[in-house]
């Protein structure tokens, strides 16, 4: 069959303006029929709309058995991300199948692709979403290599200050918040990266598991973030928007037992990077969305 990758995929990868992600994409029919030979898969399709970062292939063993083969450019550090879900070994999270391959390609158990925690009225979502991100909260192992929270948002802080001038003030302010933070931090844990609800999909060994971490090390308000802002456009369109983010940065805090005004800081502070990152692609509607929405907190 054609391992052709889905629209959404070659458009994400093409923002990003890597050429080595460029090269990724055009082997990549050849890289998803090596990875199955290897593991003597028989494919059934090509997951799509898929995701943003990654090709993924609904599988069969030899005996039937389903599974889901991933595959991500190198530049996404697919190994981290085979690291982080073995560290988990499953609890909170989808269970890595196969370990003993280095070629970027992962072998997950099925989950239901098309059922996420957004598919839920919101308030059971944040739920179950809490949930499931607290089991991810653990030490992570003895000499790892996952990048850390401080890190990663040095890294970021380079292209925000890239920033046009509309975004500068904000910026600014994000940085200073962010410098903060990083200057003491309360706690070192493995963290998903990128939780939101869309991360989180149905299970048969489990109602709710997390996929597609983008682990890094750090405190637990960093990883809570992100969940603040799910269901953007809704919250923009409520007429008391500003006092709602306000109360659920407060609710989502005192449920996990969060230091509140450390996760108003991560959250303005991710909601300013996305946003600038949204404006360099080219992409104005959301970046005018997640920096309106930094304002309010």
């Amino acid at each position: 069959m054609a391992f052709e990758p889905p629209e959404r995929l070659v458009r994400a990868l093409g923002e990003g303006s890597a050429d080595t992600a460029g090269e990724w994409l055009d082997r990549l029919p050849e890289l998803t029929q090596e990875a199955l030979d290897q593991r003597e898969l028989t494919a059934q399709r090509v997951q799509a709309p898929g995701g943003r970062s990654s090709l993924v292939v609904l599988v069969r063993y030899a005996d039937g058995t389903p599974a889901a083969l991933k595959l991500a450019p190198p530049v996404a550090r697919p190994q981290l991300e085979v690291a982080a879900l073995a560290h988990w070994g499953g609890f909170g999270a989808v269970r890595v199948l196969d370990t003993r391959h280095e070629d970027g390609a992962m072998l997950l158990e099925r989950l239901q692709s098309e059922v996420s925690l957004r598919s839920l009225p919101d308030a059971k979502a944040q739920l179950e979403a809490l949930g499931t991100i607290r089991r991810l909260w653990v030490a992570p192992p003895v000499g790892h290599g996952f990048e850390t929270v401080a890190g990663r948002t040095a890294r970021q802080a380079e292209a925000m200050a890239k920033a046009p001038e509309e975004a500068r003030e904000l910026v600014r302010t994000a940085l200073a918040v962010r410098d903060e933070l990083v200057a003491l931090p309360p706690e070192e844990l493995l963290l998903h990266g990128a939780f939101r609800q869309g991360k989180v999909l149905a299970g048969d060994r489990a109602p709710w598991l997390a996929v597609g971490p983008e682990p890094v090390v750090g405190e637990r308000a960093y990883d809570l973030a992100r969940l603040v802002r799910d269901r953007l456009e809704d919250q923009m369109a409520a007429a008391s928007g500003a006092a709602v983010a306000r109360r659920r940065v407060n609710r989502l805090a005192d449920a996990l037992e969060v230091d509140r005004d450390r996760l108003r800081g991560w959250t303005v502070y991710r909601a300013v990077e996305s946003g600038t990152r949204a404006l360099a692609a080219g992409r104005r509607r959301d970046a005018e969305l997640l920096l309106e929405f930094a304002t309010w907190l």
